[in-house]
């Protein structure tokens, strides 16, 4: 137990760090060889990663309509269902941010407008590891289609018997995904970023994904013109505000269900209560011990905190420094705490909002920004699938209003040629 109060300012930081990642220079290396190799071998690079890594010789990259029906009558009808259920969920979620263009004729014969348009082509990165993840396919696959991006490309590391996982293959189908490439790693990134013979280069990619998929984001948005990614990602996070109203029991399966997703996950409980602190921890020894995934579980939690705030003013305080990922408020008021937090990726209000409801189908989406990136940076939205851009068309006489102001500023900043395109429109009768 860490009482927040009796720690000092560098003592407070250091509870507060994430787990670092490891090896960032031998990575680096390691990803930009990869990239190197697929911008100048293409195809010939991604079948021999794809052995290396995956150890798996595949004879096609790209999976046909065939095995997509195949996958779909292999599934039962109740797993079809859920994967339905969270789809629509999810829909209807994102459908409500769909953005309208904003006119303004911010002066007599100016007029402005700010449009809307869909990314022309995204890429989108389903890790596979120890699990399928069809959830993470809605996630990605609902807005990009709500969007309208012409083109949608699935990515998805190959099994053992070099095939991905039947609910990845329904739940892209049922976002209308049609390009999917038996393909994962660092080498996958690289690909849908530099394209291949087989694979065409797409504008954007989204999806979280191991370290190594991490860094070959982060190296190829800098290094492609045109090339973005969705945000900069880091290990799972949750951080629960509680107080001795709040049940231990549900508070610790929380902290466990972000532990569970590696070793390098961390959560953090924040309360007022000495009892309900212990009462966590009590039940998250209980708890830990059930979990298929204990193993994963327990090293996360080696490097997660349990703190003892002064009062709830103090826990928001701590939260905001923070920034987590996911924030579970298990309080007798939560919505008290509501107008004063601010630094979260997604929040989860109440005992009965467990987080595991953003990740599968409540309805918002559960890509969110990790590693304190959830102060300057938001969790993904219908926006990140499109471009904005504006358009203005002027008058003669909207030219001639704001002339005089265009000429005082193109001379302050010594700027003749933007200036002599107004004027010579001007004297042009």
């Amino acid at each position: 137990m860490l009482t927040w109060s009796t720690l000092s300012a560098s003592q407070q930081q250091q509870v507060l760090a994430r787990p670092a990642i490891a090896d960032n220079a031998n990575l680096a290396t390691a990803v930009a060889a990869i990239i190197s190799d697929v911008n100048t071998a293409g195809d010939a690079a991604l079948y021999s990663f794809t052995e290396k890594f995956d150890r798996v010789k595949l004879s096609s990259l790209a999976l046909n309509s065939n095995e997509v029906s195949k996958a779909s009558s292999r599934l039962s009808s109740k797993r079809k269902q859920a994967i339905h259920t969270a789809y629509q969920q999810i829909d209807r979620f994102h459908q409500a941010q769909v953005a309208n263009d904003i006119t303004v004729e911010t002066m007599p014969g100016v007029v402005c407008t700010l449009k809307t348009e869909a990314i022309a082509s995204v890429g989108l990165y389903i890790p596979a590891g120890s699990a399928p993840l069809p959830s993470t396919v809605l996630m990605l696959g609902v807005p990009a289609k709500i969007a309208g991006c012409e083109r949608v490309v699935l990515v998805c590391p190959p099994d053992i018997n070099g095939s991905i996982a039947d609910e990845i293959i329904f739940a892209a189908d049922l976002c209308g995904i049609n390009e999917i490439y038996t393909l994962g790693g660092a080498q996958a990134i690289a690909a849908l970023a530099l394209g291949t013979q087989t694979i065409t280069a797409v504008n954007k990619v989204f999806g979280p994904g191991n370290r190594f998929v991490t860094e070959a984001k982060k190296q190829l948005s800098q290094q492609v013109p045109g090339f973005a990614i969705d945000m900069p990602a880091g290990p799972s996070e949750l951080l629960v505000i509680a107080d001795n109203s709040a049940n231990a029991a549900f508070v610790a399966s929380d902290l466990l269900s972000q532990a569970e997703h590696g070793p390098d996950s961390q959560v953090i409980l924040l309360t007022d209560s000495v009892e309900l602190l212990q009462a966590v921890k009590q039940q998250l020894d209980q708890q830990v011990e059930l979990l298929s995934r204990k193993d994963i579980a327990k090293q996360a939690l080696e490097q997660s905190r349990l703190i003892l705030t002064a009062d709830l003013k103090q826990a928001v305080q701590v939260s905001n420094l923070y920034g987590p990922e996911h924030l579970s408020v298990q309080t007798r008021q939560p919505q008290l705490l509501m107008k004063d937090l601010r630094n979260a990726g997604s929040i989860f209000v109440g005992d009965f909002s467990p987080e595991s409801a953003g990740d599968y189908a409540s309805g918002t989406n559960h890509v969110l920004p990790t590693y304190g990136y959830s102060k300057v940076v938001s969790s993904l939205s219908l926006a990140d699938f499109s471009r904005r851009y504006t358009v203005q068309e002027l008058t003669r006489s909207g030219l001639q209003s704001l002339a005089e102001t265009i000429i005082e500023l193109t001379d302050a900043e010594g700027l003749d040629a933007h200036q002599r395109a107004v004027t010579i429109r001007l004297e042009d009768n």
